[in-house]
């Protein structure tokens, strides 16, 4: 795994808001007695939601004294696992993945449609500072693929013109339907059921 670093230009300040606040004395609140300092993935996802999808030094510091914990502690967690972002990956951010099954049906594509909408390197932000894309491993959607998530939701059954019609879409601000860009419901097969129907039939 590549080294991660913090972004250079930092705020000086984060604190909760309210509804930030709520959530994390939720979440803190199902922890034993003592073993709060347990809650610190979850506040750091908490944090990175309301801060445009990245967690900022200040937040890790403000996280740190929110569970009596070394900052070094949080700072740990956050530069190991990747779902945490440490630099600015705008409002919208675009994970398309490249594993096998997704490379198979089409994921090189999807690539495509984010270097010629986005940026032409992964993990920089567009023109306008609303979003960056990069590849990641498996998403667990391999059935649907190939595939991409945008924050958090998923959309699945993409080509590479459906994938400019959504980046179009968050590109103006819009929020695009998440779901299969086939029109199929859950996991079910391309061509529609047929199981219990031919059953039915019989």
């Amino acid at each position: 795994m590549s080294l991660r670093r913090p972004a250079k230009d930092q705020p000086d300040k984060f604190e909760f808001n309210t509804s930030s606040l709520d959530a994390a004395k939720k979440i803190i609140a199902k922890y034993p007695k003592g073993k709060q300092q347990s809650a610190v993935m979850a506040l750091l996802y908490i944090a990175q939601k309301q801060n445009d999808n990245w967690i900022p030094l200040a937040a890790m510091k403000y996280i740190a004294k929110f569970l009596n914990m070394p900052y070094i502690k949080v700072y740990e967690v956050a530069t190991f696992y990747t779902m945490y972002n440490l630099s600015p990956v705008g409002k919208y951010f675009v994970q398309v993945c490249t594993t096998t099954p997704c490379m198979i049906r089409g994921a090189n594509k999807l690539v495509e449609a984010c270097k010629e909408k986005i940026s032409k390197t992964e993990s920089v932000l567009s023109a306008d500072k609303s979003c960056s894309w990069m590849e990641v491993e498996c998403l667990g959607s391999c059935v649907s693929a190939p595939m991409m998530q945008i924050n958090d939701e998923y959309y699945e059954d993409l080509n590479k013109e459906k994938t400019i019609e959504i980046l179009d879409k968050i590109l103006k601000g819009e929020t695009p339907k998440p779901g299969s860009y086939k029109g199929r419901t859950n996991n079910e097969p391309e061509n529609n059921r047929k199981t219990l129907m031919e059953l039915k039939n019989a």
